[in-house]
């Protein structure tokens, strides 16, 4: 067995205390950082007023590498919008890749609930569109990607896209497909 009068086993057991006293300070040290980190953001995609449109968004972050979220769409000036989705609401799920806490590459799961113009008839003598049936309410499942940076200040860049499968009603659209673009500007609290 051990010889308790052997200095080299006291030796080995003193560094190996002093070491794992050491770890439990780091990992003790990360954790109050992960925990004293802001878990809130609101977003905005800054580009979509320019369309007519407007979307807004709430992330909750659950640990260093995911988060969850909530995005509302809507269409306020349909003289702008070339889109024919009227409103919608898709939470997602993301995966962060990046070194930094809840930023960096990202990867995600998305629903979206979704009213989208029905099928469109087009008349060839004055090249008029018509709407064809009422809005089609419709449910898609997707899948994203992107990037977000975030400043010690709090203030949150973002680039994102994404594409889903309408699921129930696509035969009543001139769509089988949902499609997410956003450059987001926000505020993590």
């Amino acid at each position: 067995m051990f010889d308790l009068n052997n200095q080299s086993y006291f030796i080995k057991k003193n560094y190996l205390i002093i070491a794992m006293l050491f770890s439990i300070f780091v990992v003790n040290a990360q954790n109050e950082t992960i925990e004293n980190e802001k878990r809130n953001e609101l977003k905005t995609n800054v580009l979509l007023p320019l369309t007519g449109a407007f979307e807004i968004t709430y992330e909750r972050i659950l640990n260093e590498k995911s988060s969850l979220g909530v995005s509302a769409f809507t269409v306020f000036n349909n003289e702008k919008s070339h889109d024919d989705l009227n409103y919608s609401i898709s939470p997602y799920y993301r995966t962060y890749f990046g070194k930094k806490f809840a930023s960096g590459f990202f990867a995600e799961g998305f629903g979206m609930l979704s009213s989208i113009d029905g099928k469109k008839i087009y008349d060839s003598k004055d090249n008029s569109i018509f709407t064809e049936g009422s809005d089609v309410i419709d449910f898609s499942l997707g899948l994203g990607f992107g990037g977000k940076w975030v400043k010690k200040s709090g203030f949150i860049f973002e680039v994102n896209a994404g594409y889903g499968k309408l699921l129930f009603n696509a035969d009543k659209t001139d769509h089988t497909i949902v499609a997410k673009f956003g450059f987001h500007l926000g505020y993590r609290f």
